[in-house]
């Protein structure tokens, strides 16, 4: 059986899945055909269930749930760092922006922008453009995601607020921020296929060299070292299994946003297990 398995074309989810994409593991009778679509698109494609099996921002599940079920394995999470709001390096030291550019609003770093400034008023860029708009005055600031969290100070900007240490001041939770799910027509079928998705991660955990020469060149410019630190910031235990502690702090992102308003469907959290 052939399941699409969609993801963003990044360092961090293409070492997560190297194994299936080298054709490391047996698979037990299912094929993978890999879809690369940047993560807004995967969360707009998700209300229309698009894909068997999809990475998606945790903000975007709430409307998705009807098609979706969530699996523990493959979420990306920030214990202690995560999306960065950043100016020009040469701003006005405590000098907040008016406006912010982000890159989709349902994206989960969205989702801790308006938890964290309610009332900020926000422009939508695609995530690749939005160090280069605060650049060229453009935006007065920018909501960065992905490698931009690494590279922001070569690029001319400052950080004003890492929402992944804000967050954990806040609630004592990590923040996770996308993760896995799986199309519901696939129910019957689920344990097996998350076991499978687990054990691709754990390969690569395993195999860090060779899972990480593969995601080098889903890295957009990020040097080895430098791509090394950005897959261990996202794959890491978190994504092997979430455990009691991450499903929690999923179940208070989404709670916090529905009692702000932002949130607009109950988040209604219905995990594989396996």
């Amino acid at each position: 059986m052939e399941l699409t398995l969609a993801h963003s074309p990044d360092a961090d989810d293409a070492f997560m899945f190297s194994a299936l994409a080298l054709g490391k593991l047996a698979t037990r009778g299912y094929s993978f055909k890999h879809v690369l679509r940047d993560i807004e698109t995967l969360n707009r494609a998700a209300l229309e269930g698009l894909y068997d099996v999809s990475a998606i921002s945790f903000h975007a599940y709430p409307y998705t749930a009807e098609k979706y079920l969530l699996l523990p394995c493959g979420a990306s999470v920030g214990d202690g760092y995560g999306p960065l709001v950043v100016v020009p390096a040469d701003a006005p030291a405590g000098k907040q922006p008016a406006v912010v550019a982000v890159p989709g609003e349902m994206t989960t770093a969205y989702l801790a922008l308006r938890l964290w400034r309610p009332d900020l008023k926000t422009t939508v860029l695609p995530f690749d453009r939005i160090a280069g708009a605060v650049i060229d005055g453009q935006a007065e600031g920018g909501l960065i995601i992905h490698e931009g969290q690494i590279t922001y100070p070569q690029e001319g900007l400052k950080k004003i607020i890492d929402l992944g240490e804000w967050w954990k001041e806040e609630t004592g939770l990590p923040l996770p921020l996308g993760g896995n799910v799986l199309h519901r027509r696939h129910e019957n079928r689920a344990a097996e296929i998350g076991g499978l998705l687990r054990e691709a991660i754990g390969w690569a955990l395993a195999h860090r060299d060779e899972g990480l020469r593969y995601a080098l060149s889903y890295a957009r410019g990020l040097d080895r070292e430098d791509a090394d630190r950005f897959v261990g910031m996202y794959v890491n235990a978190w994504t092997l299994d979430l455990g009691e502690e991450g499903r929690r702090a999923v179940g208070e992102l989404l709670s916090r946003g529905h009692r702000a308003g932002i949130i607009l469907h109950k988040p209604v959290l219905e995990w594989v297990s396996f």
